[in-house]
């Protein structure tokens, strides 16, 4: 399958950031004409100016390398694994702050919201789940909206349910990533019902059922913000810590092995 002309693609990319030539040229620093000439295949850009237009349109690495690649240029960013040694600092970075958060739930994910590694917190959320949905890889946000996962012990959700779609339908739109589409499409027909009101509190809290509890956790996102690499630019710690003060104690109870309160 032929990919579509760099100018092509840089114009989708305008487009989803709901900007005009004139807006993009703005910031760019580049003259509307050139830019138009870009646009249509007039213009050949260099290898320089894709990567400046990518910069400025905020591109996913992984489309900066698409967009070289359509121009006829060879792809800058590099994918290693996470086993690989390069990878050293990066796997060290993650041991290090999944362990810091426990005893509170935490996990890494990946562009596709595949589990990649969890701290010892995690089976406090996906306790009693259905075994297949547990098999690698974990798809984190079919666990936790599947009937069969952990939307039964969510007690609020129809409102996380309204909160997860949202944000997966933001990335899907800003990243145009058709597997991020697709799973959009495949978690909006499971059941639950959505309640897009207003949470009560500063964000949308995960109110879920644990024994005869029902704890309250507020999900937070730690990022490589200047990943030069596929894998960590792509990998997320996704955190949860406790809303309040009672959910904090029977967490630590719990991992301490004795009764919560």
């Amino acid at each position: 399958m032929t990919s579509p002309p760099v100018g092509h693609l840089l114009r989708s990319w305008r487009q989803r950031r709901r900007l005009s030539q004139l807006d993009l040229s703005n910031e760019a620093g580049v003259s509307a004409r050139h830019l138009s000439f870009v646009e249509t295949g007039r213009s050949q850009p260099s290898r320089e100016m894709v990567l400046h237009l990518a910069e400025q349109l905020e591109v996913p690495l992984r489309a900066r390398n698409e967009l070289l690649v359509a121009a006829g240029y060879a792809p800058v960013y590099g994918r290693r694994g996470l086993a690989t040694p390069d990878m050293q600092a990066v796997r060290r970075a993650i041991e290090t702050v999944l362990a810091a958060y426990e005893p509170f739930p935490a996990a890494v994910v990946d562009r596709g919201w595949d589990m990649v590694a969890a701290n010892r917190g995690v089976p406090l959320l996906t306790d009693g789940a259905d075994p297949r949905l547990l098999e690698p890889p974990v798809n984190v946000l079919r666990l936790s909206l599947h009937p069969d996962g952990m939307a039964p012990r969510i007690r609020n959700l129809p409102q996380w349910r309204a909160h997860v779609l949202q944000r997966l339908a933001r990335e899907t739109r800003l990243s145009g990533d058709a597997g991020l589409a697709a799973l959009h499409r495949e978690l909006s027909l499971l059941p639950g019902g959505l309640d897009p009101s207003p949470p009560d509190g500063i964000a949308v809290p995960l109110r879920i059922r644990v024994g005869d509890d029902e704890l309250s956790f507020l999900s937070t996102v730690t990022t490589f913000g200047t990943a030069v690499d596929l894998t960590a630019a792509e990998v997320s710690v996704e955190a949860f810590l406790p809303a309040d003060e009672r959910t904090a104690e029977a967490v630590r109870a719990q991992a301490s092995g004795s009764v919560s309160p």
